[in-house]
């Protein structure tokens, strides 16, 4: 089995920001872009990162690579929620005077965390299904089709489950509301990434040697092992 030199390093950074985006979540900020004014929630200053992240696994990798670190990722965050849970439930020390603040940041909301995870498993998978399939409907080029693309459809599918899940009873025009907000800063946030992501995408084709397509790839996201799949070496940029 091949060894890459960069893949668990970038799967390990994906888990860690993946971690910290639920952790930040349930601030809202509110942001002023000239005359308009977003409420977004903290996790989105780095949780589209994520969806960075798993172009660059599926792009380079392929989609078994980005179906692990997918899985990995959901486990970690189980375990954050359950950890959490117990903790807080805990008694406090005599002496220990914050539980209030502690459960601020650190309580789980059974229904947020189905919202989250539900969202998360959805939009990742469905970010890395299209672009798979975009990389070979444009036969390897012009990655931001594939980069750009994935996130209008990943984002769509986890912005609208998250919401609708963790919000449900409310206003229908504040649950649109927060959809429209945090879809539209998401989808921004990738547009306005696209030249970093081509950096990074080049440099690591580079030094893996590796450009890979999903000709027979098994999409199952809970397939163990991934058909074989046509790799091909990467000495030139890739992805125009």
């Amino acid at each position: 089995m091949r060894r890459f030199k960069h893949l668990d390093t970038l799967t390990l950074a994906f888990v860690v920001i993946l971690l910290i985006s639920n952790l930040v979540g349930p601030k809202i900020c509110q942001l002023h872009i000239g005359s308009l004014t977003l409420n977004v929630s903290g996790a989105q200053l780095l949780f589209p990162l994520t969806y960075i992240f798993g172009d660059v696994f599926t792009e380079i990798y392929g989609y078994a690579a980005s179906r692990r670190a997918i899985w990995m990722g959901f486990f970690a965050t189980i375990l954050l929620d359950v950890v959490g849970w117990i903790v807080v439930s805990l008694p406090g020390a005599p002496s220990w005077h914050d539980q209030a603040a502690y459960e601020t940041v650190f309580r789980v909301v059974p229904r947020f965390a189905v919202a989250g995870l539900a969202a998360y498993w959805l939009g990742e998978f469905t970010n890395s299904f299209t672009l798979a399939k975009l990389k070979l409907l444009t036969k390897g080029k012009y990655l931001w089709t594939r980069t750009v693309g994935s996130t209008i459809t990943g984002q769509a599918v986890d912005t609208i489950v998250v919401i609708l899940i963790a919000f449900w009873g409310s206003p229908p025009s504040l649950i649109w509301s927060i959809i429209y907000s945090s879809y539209l800063t998401k989808v921004a946030y990738e547009i306005l990434a696209t030249p970093v992501t081509y950096w990074v995408v080049n440099a690591l084709k580079r030094s893996e040697g590796l450009d890979t397509f999903d000709v027979h790839a098994n999409f199952n996201p809970f397939a163990l092992r991934s058909q074989p799949i046509v790799t091909e070496e990467a000495s030139e940029p890739i992805g125009r």
